[in-house]
């Protein structure tokens, strides 16, 4: 008797991607709602850009526009809702782009490349962290043992941070503060050590990116509360449509459920309310991304819980998954970004407030020359609870200087021991992540 083949992610992987475009009527649709395809360039019939799509799969050439397409690819999800066959256009596009970057190079310069990445990510992420963190907070979003991670040995459930988050640890650290305020107990996972895996799947490695992946999909299933309440966007997006089906493939199963963390605190506003005892007189606007679908809309409801928070709608467009998805389109995203802080100006609020990581990240350095505050959501409702963290971020980066940043946080580099060039060249880097320069 011959065994048969076990299953790998890998081999998982190419059986739901050819699932889904057997599966696909070339309707176009998808294309014809997608908000950035005149920005991308995408110029051809709808069919036939995704006609395109559906032939560089099957590993041929596709065309120029279809290749157009996947690039500018900013994980709107618009075309997920548009899709009446139960075809996921979003994961067919990640996967044409895994599928390109694997025909330009082959398995060795993969690897490096996402090697490469990864390492700058870890690098960036624990300098950064590291530059506004003592040892006991850093546990507290385990970093280091010992921290409040592991205070309950079945929690409600796992709290994925994700990586880039701990850059910006006073929103992650807010999370936290709110959830043990209403009572819910969980396990915090994330940085460098739990990657999705996304890096990797950019390259065209799919193995490592698998491998990652998987490996921490098991530690989060650790808890066997069977519930991930994710922080991240990319983390949620790359787990739930193309880690954990896949895996559901290899294993029959899937190991949690995964959840963002807005739709989690939404759900529970009414264990919420009772904290928000504080007023808070603000004039706020909100920094939409609905990439992942009813975000937004539980950020809102959110904040309108918030007594004396007066929400005012800008008029922006909505698009994306957060504002770094925008890479491929970078003259978008500083007319995006410049045409916002314009309107918030124009209505004259007390605020403009992002959800995510990634936005505050970009964003909060236009303070310093803009007449109202550049805050996340978490400030908000934290101000209401009695809560508070500072933002060592926004104050460092409004400073947009190495040399002063690095004298300022002097003492935190020598208690953690991190080597001060590798330090500069986070620093470096968080100061070039300014896609819209600061007005004179």
């Amino acid at each position: 008797m011959t065994d048969q083949p076990s299953v790998t992610f890998e081999s998982a992987l190419s059986v739901r991607v050819a699932e889904m475009v057997d599966a696909c009527t070339q309707c176009g649709k998808c294309v014809e709602v997608c908000p950035i395809t005149d920005a991308g360039g995408v110029s051809a019939e709808p069919s036939e850009v995704i006609a395109g799509i559906l032939d560089i799969l099957r590993l041929g050439e596709g065309n120029e526009a279809a290749r157009k397409w996947a690039n500018a690819c900013v994980l709107s999800g618009e075309c997920i809702k548009a899709c009446d066959y139960g075809v996921n256009p979003r994961f067919l596009l990640a996967m044409t782009r895994t599928t390109m970057a694997r025909a330009e190079s082959d398995a060795r310069a993969q690897r490096k490349t996402g090697v490469d990445n990864f390492r700058k990510v870890a690098r960036d992420v624990t300098q950064i962290s590291r530059l506004q963190l003592d040892d006991e907070l850093l546990a507290r979003l385990g970093q280091k043992s010992g921290g409040a991670s592991s205070i309950d040995a079945r929690p409600d459930f796992v709290f994925y941070t994700g990586c880039n988050v701990l850059k910006t640890p006073h929103i992650a650290l807010l999370a936290l503060d709110i959830m043990d305020t209403i009572g819910a107990t969980y396990q915090v996972m994330g940085g460098p050590s739990h990657c999705c895996g996304v890096v990797q799947m950019r390259t065209g490695d799919v193995e490592t990116s698998g491998r990652f992946a998987t490996n921490t999909l098991d530690k989060l299933a650790s808890s066997k509360s069977g519930q991930v309440v994710s922080w991240c966007p990319s983390c949620h997006v790359q787990f739930t449509e193309t880690t954990l089906p896949t895996v559901e493939k290899v294993r029959g199963a899937k190991p949690f459920e995964m959840t963002p963390f807005m739709l989690y605190l939404c759900g529970n506003l009414d264990r919420l309310r009772p904290h928000l005892r504080k007023r808070v007189p603000m004039r706020v606007a909100l920094h939409k991304h609905p990439g992942v679908h009813g975000v937004v809309e539980a950020a809102e409801d959110i904040l309108r819980a918030v007594p004396g928070v007066e929400l005012v709608d800008l008029e922006q467009p909505a698009i994306g998954a957060m504002s770094n998805y925008f890479r491929a389109l970078p003259a978008l995203r500083r007319e995006l970004q410049q045409k916002e802080l314009d309107a918030a100006e124009a209505a004259g609020i007390d605020a403009l407030v992002a959800v995510y990581h990634a936005d505050h990240r970009e964003l909060c350095a236009h303070e310093s020359v803009r007449p109202f505050r550049i805050m996340n959501m978490l400030e908000i409702v934290g101000a209401s609870m009695g809560l508070h963290r500072d933002d060592h971020y926004k104050r460092l980066k409004i400073m947009n200087d190495v040399d002063a940043i690095a004298a300022d946080c002097r003492d935190l580099v020598v208690r953690h021991g991190l080597d001060p060039e590798t330090t500069r060249a986070a620093i470096i880097a968080m100061l070039e992540e300014q896609p819209l320069p600061l007005r004179s």
